[in-house]
């Protein structure tokens, strides 16, 4: 769109206390976007919120209740008078062959990962439709590559894939751009939990994959394109770059030639997670320390 720049541009992130949505956050206070940051861990919020300069509005917000991301929206809008950017970050994984994994875990990376967006972005969009701005979802490499012992988070990731790609068409003609972020594994707290050697159902499933999709890429090189994305209003944004390839090849990614190394790894992965789960418990050997306590209030809330 021309003219469209992200300096003064008012952007509400989901799941802005860590991680990529901390960073991005970070850099596009930079460039001079008034940053919303809403997080459900409040403690790491303020932390994050106090590190930067202007301090961004901080929102403690758990994604799945409607009601708290629709009064996110407003309170947003009530200090800023505005709201150009929505992005839908907020996100969870589980781990485990599906017919072992906790069900509790599976269903709450569904809550998060496709309830808590399209939650996020139905409240947003009235707002965000009356500035002719944008929303982004973040997804995943997952969206379309879909590794054994990750069912729930590549379903969860495609489905909201498969969101923006409706939701494009629908608003496109009210000056609205979609965007899906699509990173491969980057070095945050999700992953560095998942490779912190608890699970070994989970590296058997790393040392399967074939590169550049079994290494870990830093950070930084997923701020620079999710921000570089922004400033473009890009449809689809793709850290590393080769992440763009292979969605543009992403059939061949389910054939048997591709999966080979994955078919020959399963029931290796089946097995150490059997291990996991004696060791750990089921709920133990499907998500991290930091997950479980989010099923723990869960299921005392029930």
């Amino acid at each position: 769109m021309d003219g469209w720049t992200l300096s003064g541009k008012v952007i509400l992130i989901t799941g802005g206390a860590r991680g990529i949505g901390a960073a991005t956050g970070r850099e596009l206070v930079g460039r001079g976007a008034r940053v919303v940051l809403a997080d459900l861990d409040g403690d790491a919020l303020a932390q994050t919120a106090h590190a930067m300069t202007p301090e961004p509005l901080a929102i403690e917000l758990d994604v799945t209740d409607m009601a708290a991301c629709e009064a996110a929206v407003e309170r947003t809008v009530e200090e800023h008078g505005r709201l150009d950017v929505v992005w839908a970050n907020a996100g969870i994984a589980s781990f485990g062959p599906l017919a072992l994994s906790a069900p509790a875990a599976w269903r709450r990376t569904i809550e998060v990962n496709v309830m808590g967006v399209y939650n996020t972005v139905h409240a947003a969009l009235p707002a965000v439709t009356a500035q002719r701005g944008y929303v982004a979802v973040t997804a995943s490499a997952a969206s379309f590559a879909h590794a054994p012992g990750m069912s729930a988070y590549a379903a969860s990731k495609a489905a909201v894939e498969a969101m923006c790609n409706s939701l494009r068409i629908e608003v496109a003609h009210l000056g609205v751009s979609v965007a899906s972020i699509h990173p491969t594994f980057i070095d945050t707290d999700m992953v560095r939990e998942a490779e912190g050697g608890s699970s070994r159902a989970g590296q058997r499933l790393r040392d399967a994959m074939r590169p550049p999709f079994k290494r870990t890429y830093p950070l930084e090189r997923a701020v620079a394109d999710i921000a570089a994305g922004f400033e473009a209003r890009s449809r689809r944004i793709c850290t590393p770059r080769f992440v763009a390839l292979a969605h543009l090849l992403r059939p061949a990614l389910t054939t048997r030639a591709f999966e080979r190394e994955l078919l020959a790894a399963a029931p290796e992965m089946t097995r150490l997670f059997e291990e996991d789960i004696r060791e750990r418990g089921v709920e133990g050997a499907s998500v991290s320390e930091r997950v479980a306590v989010q099923l723990e209030h869960e299921e005392a809330a029930g």
